[in-house]
């Protein structure tokens, strides 16, 4: 005899902020109306975000945008579709458009592609999300630029290769549609919005 599944409550995006617990110590995102609890970074997925978090800010000061393109410690993106909303490991805003979002001083709520500059997801097992949903959703956004931080080489061979290796994607929006360039080993990263940034694929894996 085989038990009924209990099929998952659906969510829409104002009633997953409104469930979602202060002060939590979990974090959850909001996926097709379905709220998942996200895994905690730990160990080496921690370090590179911190570390990665500190050569961008550097660069934002070289840049003369010191104050102006900030991280936040979190906040929430409300992408088009109605019943999903992400909290990206890392995210550059601008500071100087953040005035045109209405739920961002009172819920950290991120709706407009103009406030973003930057959005960095480092991939771990749920790595479906950043290769394919958030890829999709960041791009109708208008997200210009994304970036999919695969140092533990999870991806799909079809992009990673076969075998597998750890590469960092840098995707730029050109004519609504992200273009994929893939950075590996040795390869400087090739940034429109950070040109200043000459570290390798194989320098920001290490951090």
């Amino acid at each position: 005899m085989t038990s009924a599944q209990t099929e998952p409550k659906i969510y829409s995006f104002d009633e997953f902020i409104n469930w979602y617990p202060e002060n939590s110590e979990v974090r959850y995102e909001l996926h097709e109306g379905v709220i998942i609890e996200m895994p905690k970074p730990r160990g080496k997925h921690s370090n590179l975000t911190g570390s990665l978090m500190e050569q961008l800010l550097i660069i934002i000061r070289q840049m003369g945008k010191g104050g102006i393109w900030t991280i936040p410690r979190e906040s929430i993106i409300k992408p088009k579709r109605g019943q999903s909303g992400y909290e990206p490991d890392i995210i550059v805003l601008n500071q100087e458009v953040l005035g045109s979002e209405p739920r961002w001083e009172s819920e950290s709520i991120i709706e407009n592609y103009d406030s973003v500059k930057l959005i960095v997801e480092v991939v771990s097992t749920n790595w479906r999300d950043d290769y394919y949903n958030k890829f999709r959703d960041y791009e109708e956004m208008g997200i210009e630029e994304y970036w999919i931080l695969d140092y533990a080489a999870l991806g799909p061979r079809k992009l990673i290769g076969s075998p597998k290796q750890p590469t960092l994607f840098v995707c730029n929006l050109e004519d609504g549609e992200y273009q994929m360039n893939p950075f590996r080993e040795n390869t400087t990263l090739i940034s429109p919005t950070f040109p200043q940034f000459n570290l390798s694929a194989q320098q920001i894996f290490n951090m």
